[in-house]
């Protein structure tokens, strides 16, 4: 069974990309978020890998529940104060 992901933030973080395969941290435990670093190992959870086709701004989830990873669908506003 996989552990709960960790919230960074309730609220999106917009953050310009390069083109290129980018891998989106799920767990909440990457030390620079929002993409992995490898820190998921062993909690059952795995990073979202995108394709980025040229630069661009995007909405990065940081509350690990989104219904649309890796990017945010405003499912923080909706989140119990006591989900952490």
């Amino acid at each position: 069974m996989a552990e709960k992901p960790i919230i960074c933030a309730r609220r999106p973080l917009f953050l310009e990309v390069e083109p290129g395969t980018h891998f989106w941290c799920s767990c909440g435990r990457s030390s620079h978020p929002p993409f992995c670093d490898g820190s998921h190992k062993g909690t059952g959870l795995q990073p979202v890998k995108i394709e980025v086709a040229e630069r661009s701004t995007l909405s990065w989830c940081q509350c690990k529940h989104t219904a649309s990873p890796p990017f945010c669908d405003g499912s923080h506003k909706h989140l119990p104060t006591d989900c952490e």
